[in-house]
């Protein structure tokens, strides 16, 4: 007992030594004076040796990979307090994420793209979960693959994702752009008796 309640304290001593590692490369993002940022540097902000950086999250290029399983765990934890099981909750949640800390999101995506990063877990695994309850309460035809409805609005949304890091639209733009991908694919495959209902935001919003 008292060996596991040892190994216990270590693994908490080694998690909080990683999130204290990600808080300071976070800082170092949001501080802007450097293209590239060094183990050195991160190591020095938060109090800790080179290569305690390199034990607890590896090379450099692992850093962009840690702050994307970050940022997909808070987003995860988002939509459980949510009990989100409505895709536009999804889409939304997600969008909050990028644009609630801009700084460090445009760095990160930029980062993840160099380096050939692609999230272990994305939020394209709740988004499908959220379509086939969507399918299941009968709002989608049953003939619909759920899966490859939300890889669909996935591919839209990070198209607006990449407009947003680019600066081209800004945050409102990016919000409603990855809504309009939701909501035209919503349409394609609604049942007859909600067709029309899932139409109306077409309608409405038009295509700017």
């Amino acid at each position: 007992m008292g060996t596991d309640g040892g190994g216990g304290l270590r693994e908490q001593h080694k998690a909080q030594r990683r999130e204290r590692i990600l808080d300071a490369t976070r800082d170092l993002l949001r501080d802007g004076t450097e293209a590239t940022i060094s183990t050195e540097r991160i190591a020095e902000r938060a109090g800790v040796s080179p290569a305690t950086v390199y034990n607890l999250i590896g090379p450099r290029e692992k850093v962009w990979e840690a702050l994307a399983g970050g940022f997909v765990d808070r987003l995860e934890a988002e939509l459980a307090v949510l009990d989100a099981d409505d895709p536009r909750e999804v889409v939304r949640a997600t969008v909050r994420l990028f644009t609630g800390d801009p700084v460090v999101s445009r760095r990160m995506v930029r980062g993840w793209e160099e380096s050939g990063l692609v999230f272990d877990r994305s939020p394209l695994g709740q988004l499908r979960r959220a379509m086939a309850d969507v399918r299941a309460r009968g709002v989608l035809r049953a003939d619909v693959d759920a899966d490859a409805l939300a890889f669909a609005v996935g591919t839209s949304c990070v198209g607006a994702l990449h407009q947003w890091v680019a600066g081209l639209i800004d945050d409102g733009r990016f919000l409603e752009r990855a809504l309009f991908g939701l909501d035209v694919v919503l349409a394609a495959a609604a049942a007859d008796a909600h067709r029309e209902r899932l139409l109306e935001p077409l309608r409405t919003r038009g295509t700017a």
